[in-house]
């Protein structure tokens, strides 16, 4: 019997009698490390019925695959998550909605401080108004969810390099506290190519004045990837593509302190650690 089998649901769904990550990882390959923190992501089985069930998060829909543990939730947590309980809304087909509960525990992110060109801290009326028009664009971009459901949710390193900044840092930008690093950053020199971590079809691109050229994946289930600071941009809105398949070289556009690519994923509109797919 496996793990998840053997408790009860009770126990299941709290942080301290999660499975480790190394044992998730290990039982169910198709399937992220689960870390129940902010920024992290709670597997949880919900059910073994014919027809599959849904799950919601709040308001948002959450992504559900099949496993051998049955039904299985891929939760993401915002990073802005306070430790506790949180509900998660799960409707089967005959049957009442059923509420269960996930336990998310603390992480202690370190602190990251950056030196850059003040006009990329202390805007401008006009970069101001530019940054407004593109966070609201990206929100319509984030609430995408798709069909078909990705069938692997494990990753692979879009492009070679040094990880030079982790996700969740606290930053602080020329000495102003900034909202925490939402995606791994991957140093790597200028025209290092950029490829698809995992399958997906492009549904945006652009110049952005934080992130500069960027591409968003969508991988669907509402699971998504963007790639941020690109010298060059090789798709366009449309393209499918493969695992490996390149998409865009690696740049020091937007705001930077140099050649990197800053990668984030996505999960039911929530940044979650893109190292848990790897």
């Amino acid at each position: 019997m496996s793990l998840t089998a053997a408790l009860p649901r009770h126990l299941l769904i709290g942080s301290m009698f999660a499975i480790p990550e190394a044992t998730a990882a290990a039982a169910e390959p198709s399937l992220p490390a689960e870390r129940r923190v902010p920024g992290g992501i709670a597997i949880v089985t919900i059910g073994s019925t014919a027809d599959k069930p849904r799950a919601w998060f709040g308001d948002v829909p959450v992504l559900v695959v099949a496993s051998p543990f049955g039904w299985t939730a891929v939760v993401g947590i915002a990073l802005s998550a306070e430790p506790g309980m949180v509900p998660l809304r799960v409707e089967q087909p005959g049957r009442a909605a059923e509420i269960i509960d996930i336990q998310i525990g603390r992480a202690d992110y370190a602190e990251q401080r950056l030196t850059v060109k003040p006009g990329k801290v202390d805007l401008s009326a006009r970069d101001l108004a530019r940054h407004q028009r593109e966070r609201a664009h990206q929100q319509t971009v984030i609430a995408t969810v798709s069909e078909p459901l990705p069938a692997l949710l494990r990753f692979q390193v879009p492009t070679p390099g040094r990880r030079s900044s982790s996700f969740g840092l606290r930053r602080f930008f020329n000495g102003q506290p900034r909202n925490p690093h939402s995606g791994m950053d991957i140093a790597a020199p200028v025209g290092t190519p950029v490829s698809a971590p995992a399958a997906g079809r492009v549904i945006d691109t652009g110049d952005y004045f934080f992130n500069g050229n960027t591409v968003w994946l969508d991988h669907g289930g509402g699971l998504l990837s963007m790639f941020c600071h690109l010298d060059s941009i090789a798709v366009k809105v449309g393209d499918r593509l493969a695992v490996g398949q390149h998409l865009g070289t690696v740049g020091a556009t937007g705001r930077v302190t140099g050649p990197h690519l800053h990668w984030s994923v996505s999960l039911n509109r929530q940044m979650v650690d893109p190292a848990l797919f790897l």
